[in-house]
Formats: structure tokens, C-alpha cells, sequence
């Protein structure tokens, strides 16, 4: 095992900005260590984030939390049932003198300044808006006053609950395909953890524990060089490239690779998904795991760390499975793990 070189100085110290850039989140969200280790991940690896999970489990402070470490300008927005597209881009009103003004929306605000965008909710928004966020995504530009705006800087994390249904509208394929990881957050189950969070008052304020939070942990404005830095400097042998191969064809074609699962016919279980995009991505992210361990060379257990977060919300079932999804694709991805054989 290699560990990264004294050498490469420049990674190693921003290694260990990542390391105190998790400590600090830390201070703010307890018992959401995995939670926490793969937001970092998607930043060195320039991805969106989606994050998803029940009503008060801490979404939203993490995200909060994310923002105030990392440097450069930040905006929210929150998601509604009424919002539009052009919410985004501007807004209008009536000034004192009774004449309408049109005033940049949060994504222009900024403009290239522009670093986290945090859209809270985002299942309330309707399809028009989820369409412009997917270019702001896919391409961090969007077309507005005759010009093209760029923002080089932007990474955009988002949330949703996964009780509430009524008034949402779900995120269509390309959208989600956007977000590097999907990252599910739970309510911790460990007995005193759970009496802390219920019975110290510190925890009631999310104000105050976001601002416990030091700013500016990291300069986002440098992150695009390390990251690019980094996928070039950790490195992956022959076998594990083809250990990588082999997960893809059992991801689309689990009869062909030996992928069983109880009450399911596993020859027209897949619809579609993992594209060579989504494999991209999931390589992207395994490589930040392993230089955040300390290492500069690939292994199957940085994969497998990162493996469902990345991959399984590329995976489109077939209709008849698709009722089932939250409970077939984590069994889907521990049983193509478990299966395919590491190097």
C-alpha cells in the first residue's frame, strides 16, 4: 500500500484541510460520521449532492454547516409548489416611485462568485425549475438577458424528505443522474446519542450550532485544481480496472454475472442506468475516498465505500420492481458486491 508522498505536498496539506473541514461539520451534526465523509468526497470530486431521508434528521444543518466551511458565496433558495423557473434567474417588483424593477434571482446574484447553491426541498419545485437546475448542473451556466452566465465555482446541494409526498414532484432521470451521490440520512440509533440529542439544549438551536462552525475551512475558489490534481495523482492497477468492469456489467446485467435475489426475476429486473457517466462518477468518487485514507492508489474497498451512494440512483428498475426500489436496490448493490469477485 502506497502512502501519498511527502512530496506532493499540495495534496497533502489539503488532505488535511478536508480533515479538519469534517471536524468541523462534526460540531454541528453528531452521529452522521458516513454522512459527513461523503459530502467531502463530492466536493473533491466537483459533484452535486442530493440528500434524503426522514423529517428532522438533520438534512438541512448539514447542509447549513457545509456551507459556512467552505469559502465563497452562498445562496438558498426553498423549494415550492408555485416557484418557477424564471424565481431563479430574477425577480420584480413595484419600487417607490410605482415603476416595476427587475433585480437579479439567487442564481445571478452572485454571478461567477457564486460557489454552494443550496436548494431546500427540492421535490416541491416543479419540472420547469428542475429543468433550468439541470443545466446549472450539467453545464454550471444558464442563459439569461441576452448572455451567457458561467459559474465556474458552483456545486449545488439539495434535499429532500422522504415522508412527505403530497405537493412534490419527483426529480426526473437526467436530473438525478446530475448529482454525483445521493447520500440517505438516518436518525442515529445509538442510546446515548439519541438521549444527547434529546435532552441537551444545544442541540435545539441549529443557529447557534451552525455558527459553532468556523468559516471559510476551505478555499473553494482552489478546490477545481486539487480535485483535478488529485484524480491524476491516485492511481489504479490493471486489476482493479477490470474488477471495475466486471461491477459494471453486474450492475446491467445481473442474470449474466450471478446476481440472485429472493423474489426477483433478475434477467428483467434492469431497465436501464449506469452509464459510463455514472461509472466515471463512481471511480471520481472512490479515488477522493482513498486520498482522504491516505493513500495514492485505488483499492476495491474505496469502491465499495462509495458504491451504492453513486451508483444506485442510476439504476432504473422495471416497472413491476420499481414500487419496490428502496428496498431492492440496497440488496441489489450488497448482493453485485458480494458476488463479483475483488482483485
Amino acid at each position: 500500500m502506497n502512502q501519498i508522498r511527502p512530496a506532493d505536498a499540495a495534496l497533502t496539506d489539503w488532505r488535511q484541510a478536508a480533515l479538519r473541514f469534517e471536524a468541523e461539520i462534526a460540531k454541528a451534526v453528531v452521529g452522521q460520521e458516513r454522512a459527513i465523509r461523503l459530502v467531502t468526497i463530492a466536493i473533491f470530486a466537483r459533484g452535486h449532492v442530493l440528500l434524503e431521508g426522514d423529517v428532522g434528521v438533520g438534512k438541512t444543518t448539514l447542509l447549513r454547516a457545509v456551507a459556512r466551511a467552505l469559502g465563497g458565496a452562498y445562496e438558498r433558495v426553498e423549494g415550492t409548489v408555485d416557484m418557477m423557473p424564471a424565481d431563479l434567474i430574477y425577480h420584480t417588483y413595484l419600487a417607490e416611485d410605482g415603476r416595476p424593477r427587475i433585480e437579479p434571482g439567487p442564481v445571478l446574484r452572485r454571478s461567477q462568485d457564486l460557489s454552494v447553491f443550496f436548494f431546500n426541498e427540492i421535490n416541491r419545485a416543479r419540472p420547469q425549475v428542475h429543468s433550468l437546475l439541470l443545466r446549472l448542473m450539467a453545464e454550471r451556466s444558464v442563459q439569461a438577458f441576452d448572455r451567457e452566465y458561467r459559474f465556474p465555482h458552483l456545486q449545488v446541494f439539495a434535499d429532500r424528505n422522504r415522508v412527505e409526498r403530497e405537493e412534490t414532484f419527483e426529480l426526473p432521470a437526467a436530473a438525478r443522474d446530475r448529482f454525483l451521490i445521493e447520500i440517505g440520512m438516518e436518525a442515529p440509533t445509538d442510546p446515548d446519542l439519541r438521549r444527547r440529542l434529546a435532552f441537551d439544549p444545544r442541540f435545539h438551536d441549529t443557529d447557534s450550532l451552525v455558527a459553532e462552525v468556523a468559516p471559510d475551512v476551505i478555499d473553494q475558489g482552489a478546490v477545481s485544481g486539487i480535485a483535478a490534481a488529485l484524480q491524476h495523482g491516485i492511481h489504479a492497477s490493471p486489476a482493479l480496472e477490470e474488477y471495475v468492469v466486471r461491477l459494471w456489467s453486474a450492475v446491467r446485467e445481473p442474470a449474466k454475472s450471478g446476481i440472485v435475489l429472493p423474489d426477483v426475476a433478475m434477467d428483467s429486473l434492469v431497465q436501464g442506468g449506469a452509464s459510463p457517466r455514472g461509472i466515471a462518477f463512481l471511480i471520481r468518487a472512490a479515488r477522493v475516498r482513498a486520498w482522504l485514507e491516505g493513500r495514492d492508489v485505488l483499492l476495491p474497498e474505496d469502491l465499495r465505500a462509495v458504491f451504492h451512494e453513486t451508483m444506485a440512483h442510476r439504476i432504473f428498475l422495471e416497472p413491476v420492481y420499481e414500487m419496490r426500489r428502496e428496498r431492492i436496490l440496497p440488496e441489489f448493490c450488497r448482493a453485485v458486491l458480494a458476488t463479483v469477485p475483488a482483485p
